[in-house]
């Protein structure tokens, strides 16, 4: 899990094998920040996706100034795949809540399972689950819930949804008539 720019792209063959003809992305990234997988990586120089998103490829802006978050596995060679499975998003498309969850909260939950909700009945099955309802709810997985909530593992070693305080209110200046 990481917070990263696109510096290029550049399509390599998906393994050394001549026979095999699957083409893949290589991007070269800046990573600014890592928030998970320090302890098999220390700095990731590039990622990598399939080529065609009908093999769940990812198309990513490079050269940009835009700044991602990126989730993945690191593959036995040491390699970082993603693909559209991945949570993938331009970072200032987080809410302020994923942000502040990223740099403070997440890891506070990295005992408790998400166990995702897409039909009723549904419920946890362990105390340190939290039930996951988006798609129940609002027919999407990432929705208000995932914005704005974190499952966090309380002091009992039970696990729920926790949501920060309220985002600032916004400065705005009492305009009144004459």
């Amino acid at each position: 899990v990481i917070r990263a720019k696109i510096s290029s792209e550049k399509v390599v063959p998906a393994s050394d094998d001549p026979l095999d003809t699957h083409k893949m992305i290589r991007y070269e990234i800046k990573q600014i920040k890592m928030f998970k997988g320090f302890e098999k990586l220390k700095d990731v120089q590039y990622v990598y996706t399939p080529f065609d998103s009908s093999l769940c490829g990812v198309k990513l802006e490079a050269n940009n100034k835009k700044q991602y978050l990126l989730t993945g596995q690191i593959l036995s060679d040491g390699k970082v795949l993603i693909h559209l499975c991945n949570y993938i998003e331009p970072w200032d498309d987080l809410s302020l809540s994923q942000k502040k969850s990223l740099n403070q909260r997440y890891q506070m939950g990295c005992g408790c399972k998400i166990t995702t909700c897409y039909m009723v009945p549904c419920s946890i099955t362990a105390p340190n689950e939290c039930l996951w309802t988006d798609w129940l709810i609002e027919r999407k997985l990432y929705g208000h819930q995932a914005k704005h909530y974190a499952c966090i593992k309380r002091s009992d070693g039970t696990c729920s949804w926790y949501r920060g305080g309220p985002p600032p209110e916004k400065e705005f200046i009492d305009i009144s008539e004459p």
